[in-house]
């Protein structure tokens, strides 16, 4: 509860967001060099659909996929990034902009995505919230509109992040892993444990993911107070 706490307080904020909040500092350069890295694993291939995901809740998941986002977004490309955690959404939280309409309604409501994304205060980079959280939102991630809705996106951004719920806790990310270009698992240094992240390598590579890389997220540096991210 104490760290859920700690995290609500960092996205209230703004905190979370390193990599606009301290552009100079060791993580925002450490998500500049992860964002360099898969350039470099997608240098034949781009990888324009990129899923973010882990085995657990408090693994920071999403606020890596948020600054690696914005620091795409800050090179120049043009980037949405999409909230498809429709249990616990959280990204509406780190940019703190409101939540009413998002991707439920563009699934559900057959709302136009250009009238459901937010502006943030970074250039290039725009936002999906989650919406209104649904009943179901299984069936709404395996739909023919949530494919179809990356193939419209696509027209309109150079790069689309998706942010999911942890693989462990149900099977939205292995669905959604199948839809996307590449998929990155985040795992916390000194507690996420082997057997539990090789399951969960085993669920992605049964769900046909395209599983790039693993982030090791919360790793305390010897020679700062920061936490390098990568």
């Amino acid at each position: 509860m104490r760290n859920k706490n700690k995290m609500l307080k960092e996205y209230i904020s703004g905190k979370a967001l390193v990599a606009i909040s301290s552009p100079r500092s060791p993580m925002a350069e450490v998500y500049r060099t992860l964002r360099t890295n898969l350039g470099f694993v997608g240098m034949e291939h781009p990888f324009r659909t990129v899923l973010v995901t882990s085995s657990s809740p408090q693994d920071g998941k999403s606020v890596i996929i948020s600054n690696l986002a914005v620091v795409t977004a800050q090179a120049g490309h043009k980037v949405i990034l999409v909230d498809c955690d429709l249990r616990k959404p959280v990204q509406h939280e780190i940019f703190q902009l409101p939540n009413n309409k998002g991707f439920t309604n563009c699934i559900v409501n057959k709302i136009d995505p250009k009238q459901a994304v937010n502006d943030t205060n970074v250039s290039n980079l725009k936002l999906l919230t989650s919406g209104p959280i649904p009943p179901n939102p299984t069936e709404i991630l395996n739909s023919e509109r949530t494919r179809l809705l990356w193939t419209s996106l696509m027209s309109d951004y150079d790069y689309i992040f998706i942010d999911s719920p942890p693989v462990l806790a149900v099977t939205d990310a292995c669905i959604l892993a199948s839809q996307v270009d590449a998929t990155l698992l985040v795992v916390q240094s000194g507690v996420t444990r082997t057997d539990p992240a090789r399951q969960v390598q085993e669920q992605l590579v049964k769900a046909n993911a395209n599983l790039i890389g693993v982030v090791l997220n919360k790793v305390k540096m010897d020679t700062s107070n920061y936490y390098q991210y990568y």
